[in-house]
């Protein structure tokens, strides 16, 4: 009886329960446990999107210089000359010097490799620069006369809109945004029965990507003196943001 009396205390059976759960967890079957919570009080967060098209209105393109020669310095020389009346016409064109920028200079031997050791058969030198054209009139006319000059590798013309558009065209897509979230979470609202609050948190991501247009290298070799006329379509650019609203739920 005594036995029993013991077995049958409430200590004495809280320690036994938590004795046989720990067996069970520790070598009973491996069963998969998944709790879900949610928390009172969590605010309600939902997305807007906004788009708006803009015309880009700034053009910027790589402008290149290559040449190569059996003389470093005839080659250099040669080079040199070139930049210097590229550079030279571009200003004559209305570019100004801050929007001419070098953002390469290269100068490497060439070797024949069929002797040994190799020998040094000649030297090719380049010069790469970064022209902004705020004029959209004027890039044509750039190409042209660079190529004209001596330019003979032309790398994508990529276009972009100028800060105060891009502030203002923003605002609208912002705009826009701010109010899909807020239909967004009025309908939910209405949908589920509860009171909207006070936005506690807001946040957003913008997206801009400039489509450049990839056009020919023109060959420094022989060729028809008569140039023809590229055209270039900047088209349209889509400016994206995304809204994320936090509302309180009474």
């Amino acid at each position: 009886m005594e036995t029993q009396n013991i077995l049958k205390h409430p200590l004495v059976l809280l320690v036994s329960f938590f004795t046989l759960l720990f067996l069970f967890t520790k070598f009973g079957p491996n069963l998969g446990l998944s709790i879900l919570s949610q928390e009172k009080g969590q605010p309600l967060i939902v997305q807007g999107q906004g788009k708006v098209a803009v015309a880009p209105d700034i053009a910027k393109v790589s402008l290149g210089i290559e040449e190569t020669g059996s003389s470093l310095r005839a080659v250099q020389d040669s080079v040199n000359k070139k930049s210097k009346s590229l550079t030279d016409e571009l200003k004559k064109l209305g570019i100004k010097e801050g929007n001419i920028k070098t953002t390469s200079y290269n100068l490497y031997p060439e070797y024949d490799y069929q002797g040994r050791p190799p020998r040094v058969t000649g030297f090719r030198v380049s010069i790469t620069y970064e022209v902004k054209i705020p004029d959209f009139d004027k890039v044509n006319d750039v190409l042209v006369k660079a190529t004209e000059i001596g330019a003979n590798s032309i790398g994508n013309v990529s276009f972009e809109v100028n800060d105060k558009t891009k502030k203002e065209k923003l605002q609208e897509a912002r705009e826009e945004a701010i109010k899909e979230a807020k239909d967004k979470a009025e309908g939910l609202a209405k949908a589920a029965g509860i009171t909207l609050g006070e936005i506690v948190n807001i946040s957003e991501q913008q997206g801009f990507e400039p489509r450049p247009i990839p056009l020919l290298e023109k060959s420094g070799i022989g060729g028809d003196t008569q140039i023809a006329q590229p055209e270039i379509a900047p088209g349209e650019t889509e400016l994206s943001v995304i809204v994320s609203l936090s509302f309180e739920l009474r």
